[in-house]
């Protein structure tokens, strides 16, 4: 793949659903199918990065390391993935592409919870988990460029803008999910980067064709921080 050199930059990628145990059956999880990530991941190493891939459960095989290299994390839970992830520091650059659970069963059935005789319902008691980019971009060891994604079903520049300002984020990728052809599963997708002093929509295209533009972005956010010639931010 051509494009902009990563040589000797480190790039932590999550990519993946997190799947929340209920008991030894059932769990809470969410549709991501870790495409968009992975195509990132492989991006990155074509381009010569040291890539740290925390992958939620998927079933898509590991990308080939390129001119770089790539190491993968098979992580299942919001809590094993904010592990791993906390744990590949240092990093040049954090990419959040992964559907973190925004919360979590309190606690884990022992044994298969059985449907109660008479009954009509069940109350689970969910917790928040902790979020994963909001403390990498205020963590001590902040990578220079913390990049997160926003799968909304409307109002999805307000609600990635939102997201961009309260966590700190230096970028944000938005896309729309529920429709056809793209989003979650599909091959392709349509994103709009946004930052403090951006709006940059890409696509519709493939995965990988997206996953390419947004490492020339970040290309250059780094390269404008190196030569200090303006914010990366």
């Amino acid at each position: 793949m051509s494009g902009c050199s990563l040589a000797g930059r480190h790039v932590v990628i999550s990519a993946g659903p997190t799947y929340e145990d209920l008991d030894p059956v059932r769990f809470l999880g969410n549709r991501s199918s870790g495409k968009m990530g992975f195509a990132i991941a492989a991006a990155a190493a074509a381009r010569g990065a040291r890539v740290s891939l925390i992958a939620g459960p998927v079933t898509l095989p590991t990308p080939a390391a390129g001119t770089g290299s790539l190491h993968r994390i098979d992580v299942r839970s919001a809590a094993q993935m904010h592990a791993a992830v906390i744990g590949a520091l240092p990093a040049d650059v954090y990419i959040g592409a992964a559907a973190v659970a925004d919360y979590t069963p309190a606690r884990v059935a022992e044994e298969k919870i059985k449907k109660g005789s008479g009954s009509e319902g069940l109350t689970l008691q969910l917790v928040r988990t902790r979020d994963i980019l909001a403390e990498l971009a205020g963590h001590p060891r902040r990578p220079e460029l913390v990049v997160g994604f926003a799968a909304e079903t409307e109002d999805v520049e307000r609600y990635a803008r939102g997201k961009l300002a309260a966590k700190r984020l230096d970028l944000i990728a938005a896309n729309r999910v529920g429709v056809a052809g793209s989003g979650f599963e599909s091959d392709d997708n349509a994103l709009v980067i946004y930052g403090a002093d951006l709006a940059l929509p890409l696509g519709p295209a493939s995965k990988h064709e997206l996953a390419g533009q947004l490492l020339d972005l970040i290309c250059q956010r780094l390269s404008v921080a190196a030569t200090g010639t303006g914010s990366a931010r």
